[in-house]
């Protein structure tokens, strides 16, 4: 038998102590005791999801590593020693992505961007090869640390439903932060469609009283922008106020249509005036009752981004508008009349509402420059989160491209490309050039060796000229949507230099001298536009 030291003995009896020595609680542990109210929320039981809409409900991920932060339910000023607790006081609003939640509209009210909306909404059109509207919206919220966003959709949601199921689903925070998306739908107690934004809203108040918000921040979605909502949300705060509209600064002249703002020295919005159309700027005005010393008033371009508070958002759509459809035409300028405290937020940076189709043509110019971009996609800080897809790298066979866009999955050959934007599987012949264009790309690879049997040349007009770009032919000042079938030869440069033009029916129209050509047209050989 082996003799135990002494050295062996006094460590053994350490040991002994240290397990008969009592478990001291932890910080986590009596937090939870003592407060039992701030465990997490309980899941949404499953008799009050049989009674939802269309609701596709998506965890996202921020991969960011200034975003990577744990988010706990316990308030921090409850996570510090007592020697720091009475030099900061409790927190007076809680996180954003606790306590603001995210609506997203998918559509606008009158749409400018016809041709391209006809299959679909403004925020699932593609932009910059790689995206569509609607991320830019979505990667601002992200980046601003709002974990929960309502994407309400109405109009040709097929496809911009689907992309956001796709786009920001599968990783994220867990039961903290989500993307749902919630279609029109019809009940028995309304069995129309959604009338405008604040119908909708109205509609989905139920839906959105899931979880304790303070604040609601309404966000169109097909604009193109970055813009940090904290510094918003900080603003709308410090100023208590009941409403904050976000402003553009450089579009002060220009009417986008979502009204004038005329704000004092404390930014505090007086009037709201609106250019309907057909009309004068100021034939759908409202003034508050609120009194103000000041004499010079500025007038701001609103940007139709309004941060609202839960009880006045209740209040507005079920006591004071309930008839209300639209936010920019009644519920904002009906607050403004009321005398509620409605607050502007000077936004200084890059702003695009694709207004019109010159407007969505010109962001997509300027994302082939290098310099003096309008809205940078390579940005590291704030970068823009799209749907991952599983494509080949691009093909390039004897071509020269510069000042472009080139997305995932194309094959060029031979071609010249200069100052364009080409969409993912773009395919262009041997010989082709284009300039200053938007190709948006196609949805499939077609085997351009194989022929159509006769049934299908009969039934199917075009199916010969196979889906992208043939040989020898010249694009200037275009845009191309997806699954075109342009031929060999053909010339598209707007020949007669028209304004406007409605050809549908040949598979193109003009807007503003830029020839637009449908999806899935058909443009036959040695055609020339």
């Amino acid at each position: 038998m082996r003799t135990i030291s002494i050295l062996e003995k006094l460590l053994l009896g350490r040991c002994i102590k240290a397990r008969r020595r009592p478990k001291i609680p932890t910080v986590a542990t009596t937090l939870q005791a003592a407060f039992p109210s701030l465990s997490s929320p309980p899941l949404v039981s499953s008799s009050t999801q049989t009674k939802r809409p269309i609701i596709i409900r998506s965890d996202y991920c921020n991969h960011e590593k200034r975003s990577l932060k744990l988010h706990s339910t316990v308030p921090p000023s409850l996570l510090v020693s007592n020697s720091q607790q009475t030099q900061n006081p409790a927190v007076l609003f809680p996180p954003a992505n606790q306590s603001v939640a995210a609506i997203v509209f998918g559509d606008g009210p009158e749409t400018q961007l016809y041709p391209l909306t006809k299959r679909r909404s403004e925020g699932a059109i593609p932009i910059a090869a790689s995206y569509r509207l609607i991320d830019a919206v979505l990667s601002n919220c992200i980046s601003s640390n709002i974990h929960r966003i309502y994407a309400l959709t109405q109009f040709n949601s097929t496809s911009l439903n689907s992309h956001i199921s796709r786009a920001y689903s599968g990783l994220g925070f867990g039961n903290e932060g989500f993307v749902e998306v919630i279609a029109a739908y019809q009940s028995s107690d309304n069995n129309g469609w959604f009338q405008g934004t604040a119908d909708a809203v109205r509609r989905c108040l139920w839906v959105l009283e899931e979880y304790p918000m303070s604040e609601f921040l309404v966000l169109p979605g097909y604009h193109l922008y970055k813009m940090d909502y904290q510094e918003l949300i900080k603003a709308h705060r410090n100023n208590k106020a009941d409403i904050t509209v976000a402003a553009s600064v450089a579009r002060r002249i220009h009417d986008p249509g979502f009204g004038f703002l005329d704000v004092n020295s404390e930014n505090q919005v007086l009037e709201f005036r609106l250019k309907l159309e057909g009309g004068p700027i100021d034939n759908h005005s409202a003034k508050g009752s609120r009194k103000s010393n000041d004499t010079a008033l500025s007038s701001i371009t609103s940007m139709g981004i309004y941060l609202i508070n839960r009880d006045a958002l209740k209040r507005l759509l079920e006591e004071h508008f309930p008839e209300a459809n639209d936010f920019r035409t009644e519920v904002i300028p009906g607050a403004i009349s009321i005398g509620m405290k409605i607050q502007d937020y000077a936004f200084h940076g890059y702003w695009e509402d694709m207004r019109n189709i010159e407007a969505f043509y010109q962001a997509n110019m300027q994302s082939t420059k290098s310099t003096d971009m309008g809205y940078n996609f390579c940005d590291n800080e704030s970068p823009v989160h799209t749907s991952r897809r599983c494509l080949p790298p691009t093909l390039i066979t004897d071509s020269v491209i510069t000042n472009s866009v080139v997305g995932d999955g194309c094959i060029l050959n031979g071609c010249r490309i200069k100052g364009t934007v080409i969409g993912m599987r773009t395919r262009i012949g041997n010989g082709s050039i284009i300039e200053d264009s938007v190709i948006m790309g196609s949805t499939l690879y077609q085997d351009i060796y194989s022929q159509p049997n006769a049934e299908d040349s009969e039934n199917r007009k075009g199916t010969d000229i196979p889906i992208g770009i043939g040989e020898d032919t010249q694009i200037r000042k275009a845009i191309v949507d997806k699954n075109a079938r342009i031929g060999k030869n053909v010339v598209i440069i707007n020949k007669d230099n028209a304004h406007e033009g409605d050809r549908e029916t040949d598979g193109y129209v003009i807007r503003q001298g830029i020839v637009v050509v449908l999806r899935s047209a058909v443009i036959p050989d040695g055609t020339i536009l």
